[in-house]
């Protein structure tokens, strides 16, 4: 009975996903902050808590790991050739996710890559981004979030805790405009794109898009933010520029995605 089952419906890979997302998030015995609440100032309270100070090797919210997880499913049972990457990784518990769901399946010809600065987000340009180069200079951002620096030692570490560092891991180390272009990636069945700003966000879809399949996901961790970021700016405008009209899927407020249908 179970092999007329999908992947996705398997009780043992489901059983084991559901425990690595909630132990990843740090909500097997706690709640994850309220992202939509109307009090600002106490889900940024919440938020250094849960995610900064606390143990959670990802501060994404669990809505977000279910998306990673049916992109994911999608790709598998459609057979969309490609890797994984996510752009901005902090911890690396949405790129320790994908490596799990993959050890999961016994998927053995795809990798997961690791992009990262692993030293925090790079300054805008106060000229052309106002809005960013003010958060990336306030209290919060520098102070209490350390500008999401993370190095790639406790990365690593990180995937080591989960028994998922192997060679199907791969690192780059490094700003998006310097490392992407050049990586020796074939092609892509998914981006997770979460640099946070105009550039980081610009650099990624610029590098990766032309090798990302037809049937491959986009996903914009911070399409939805407005008061600190400029990303639905970089991605309105390159969507435009290649005249992309897949539209645009609401993960949550602050994540939205596409499939590659051309």
């Amino acid at each position: 009975m179970s092999s007329n089952l999908s992947l996705a419906e398997r009780p043992a890979i489901k059983l084991y996903l559901d425990l690595l997302e909630r132990s990843l998030t740090n909500t097997l015995l706690n709640a994850e902050p309220d992202a939509d609440q109307d009090n600002e100032l106490r889900y940024v309270g919440e938020f250094i808590d849960h995610y900064i100070e606390g143990r959670a090797i990802s501060m994404l919210p669990l809505a977000r790991f279910r998306n990673i997880r049916e992109c994911m499913f999608e790709i598998i049972e459609r057979q969309v050739p490609g890797d994984f990457i996510e752009t901005g990784v902090w911890r690396g518990g949405a790129t320790i996710f994908m490596r799990g769901l993959l050890k999961a399946l016994d998927i053995r010809d795809r990798i997961v890559w690791v992009a990262d600065s692993f030293r925090g987000l790079p300054s805008p340009d106060p000229d052309k981004f106002p809005v960013e180069a003010r958060a990336h200079r306030g209290a919060v951002m520098a102070k209490s979030y350390k500008h999401f620096a993370v190095g790639i030692d406790e990365v690593r570490a990180n995937f080591r805790t989960y028994g998922l560092l192997d060679a199907q891991v791969r690192f780059l180390e490094g700003w998006f405009k310097d490392t992407l272009p050049a990586a020796p990636i074939e092609r892509l069945a998914l981006m997770r794109l979460d640099g946070d700003y105009y550039e980081s966000t610009m650099d990624a879809l610029v590098a990766l898009y032309d090798r990302l399949s037809i049937g491959g996901f986009v996903i914009v961790d911070d399409y939805g933010e407005e008061t600190w970021t400029c990303c639905r700016q970089a991605v309105a405008e390159f969507r435009s520029s290649r005249s992309i009209t897949e539209p645009l899927i609401r993960v949550d407020s602050k994540c939205y995605f596409w499939r590659r249908d051309r």
